[in-house]
């Protein structure tokens, strides 16, 4: 793996992303509610439910980082179990589960004076589809800000894809009693081939042919550099087109969300502590446990947005809670980006991971 001091001066957007992220949000909901036509244009360019605008702007995120995989490291990486470790069983044997209660204990305790019995059981079940979809393509995004090592965020995010083909419709089906889930299958394997595969073979390519023809020394010092910013500029314009579909939901249901974000975001606090903790405790490099304490953290709301809308449909409570998976989600694993750069230091004495 490269052993090079990375560069910590950041980029005008990254200085001020907590900024330009609310920005984009504000703008995308306003566009859903004031000029709809917008995105429901857009929302008419889809296949197997997965948005292909919104797949094009993930691209503009996830290739750059892609470039920086170096790919004969990733057989290394798989050597190194410690971290898939983490990842495995925080994602699959912990978070459903934590979801699950928590989100019961504030829907039906907590929140019981404020919300009606039969919406509490809907947006208990949206909570548990979002924590039975441990997140992918975003992952990359957030290993990115923390200088996380890409080759061994690319062998998480494979591993996980590969469970959730098989354990998320058990999961969803065992916490909610659900006997036959209908998980939209083509709308999960779409995703990992448009969100990883498509991303990584272009990487590859990319590096290939410009390290042949260029050199070593051109790709890392100054090809790469080109694309400085691109990840951010993706993941902000990629906001605004996300939160136009979902404009007019947000706005009209404000405290419901409020009560929806609760459970959420304790949850995700919860999660990424326990895997972050735990890579501490394990002794790991921060560019491993950045990384894996992000991808639990995180979900993967578009497969539960589609899930919810396959088996509740696109007005229920469920889908609704969905939503607000979406919209909680980039202003808390921000907030979490922060705190594992602030905490790098922890992870300074760590070992040589095994």
């Amino acid at each position: 793996m490269d052993n090079k001091k990375p560069n910590n001066k950041m980029d005008f957007f990254g200085r001020y992303l907590t900024i330009w992220v609310a920005l984009c949000i504000v703008i995308g909901v306003l566009i859903g509610k004031w000029f709809p036509l917008i995105p429901k244009t857009l929302s008419e360019f889809e296949y197997a439910k997965v948005s292909i605008p919104v797949t094009i702007l993930i691209w503009l995120m996830i290739y750059p980082m892609m470039l920086k995989v170096d790919f004969s490291s990733i057989v290394k990486a798989t050597k190194k179990p410690k971290g898939l470790a983490i990842t495995c069983i925080t994602n699959w044997l912990i978070k459903p589960f934590t979801m699950y209660l928590i989100a019961m204990f504030f829907f039906k305790v907590v929140f019981r004076n404020f919300i009606d019995s039969n919406l509490a059981e809907d947006y208990l079940a949206g909570a548990v589809l979002l924590g039975a979809a441990p997140c992918t393509a975003m992952v990359f995004v957030w290993s990115h800000l923390t200088k996380g090592d890409p080759a061994y965020t690319l062998v998480q995010v494979a591993v996980n894809d590969i469970i959730l083909l098989f354990a998320f419709a058990p999961i969803v089906a065992i916490l909610l009693g659900v006997s036959d889930v209908p998980v939209p299958y083509d709308t999960l394997l779409l995703s990992v081939v448009l969100f990883v595969v498509i991303p990584l073979i272009a990487g590859y390519l990319s590096r290939k042919y410009i390290i042949k023809i260029k050199g070593i020394d051109y790709y890392e010092n100054i090809f790469l550099k080109k694309f400085n910013s691109t990840t951010i500029i993706g993941l902000l314009l990629t906001l605004i087109m996300i939160f136009s579909f979902q404009g007019e939901i947000i706005i009209n249901n404000p405290i419901h969300i409020l009560l929806i974000a609760i459970p959420l975001i304790i949850q995700t606090f919860l999660i990424f502590l326990l895997a972050y903790g735990s890579a501490r405790l394990l002794r790991l490099k921060h560019n491993i446990a950045a990384p894996a304490g992000m991808i639990g953290a995180s979900n993967f709301f578009e497969l539960a947005v589609a899930v919810s809308i396959s088996i509740f449909g696109l007005e229920s409570g469920a889908t609704l809670a969905t939503v607000v998976g979406v919209l909680v989600e980039v202003p808390v694993m921000l907030t979490l980006v922060n705190i594992a750069n602030k905490t790098k230091h922890w992870f300074r004495d760590g070992k040589q991971i095994s």
